[in-house]
């Protein structure tokens, strides 16, 4: 149901385009607005066109088929749900196995810090 709504989707899309792009344009229309044209900005144009029918509905379409694929892809359930979990036997570390570090104490005169400071030597006159 998915594929086939997304497929049809992105055909109205397409086809959208299409339409949109052999139009005519009917000179400069927003742009008029503000120049001062004669033309009116969203006035009668007489009749509308078979192209621009074919716009609307084209339109319409692909509201409906945006509205259909956001209401089922809510629904669809995720990939993630149909997997299932297997959770791992706890198994204990052995000495082999690397696990978390572990501080050891060292041993006497590797790498301790003196806490005392060193033995100042008096300044040499200048």
């Amino acid at each position: 149901m998915y594929t086939t709504v997304l497929v049809l989707h992105l055909t109205v899309c397409l086809f959208l385009i299409f339409i949109i792009l052999i139009q005519s344009s009917k000179g400069a229309e927003m742009g008029a607005a503000f120049g001062g044209s004669s033309q009116t900005l969203f006035g009668s144009r007489g009749a509308a066109t078979f192209l621009s029918k074919m716009t609307t509905a084209a339109a319409i379409l692909f509201m409906l088929t945006s509205l259909s694929l956001a209401i089922i892809s809510v629904k669809r359930a995720s990939i993630m749900s149909s997997v299932p979990v297997q959770a791992a036997p706890a198994q204990p570390l052995s000495d082999n196995t690397p696990g978390p570090i572990q501080e050891q104490p060292a041993a006497p005169g590797q790498g301790e810090v003196q806490d005392t400071p060193a033995p100042q030597q008096p300044a040499e006159p200048k």
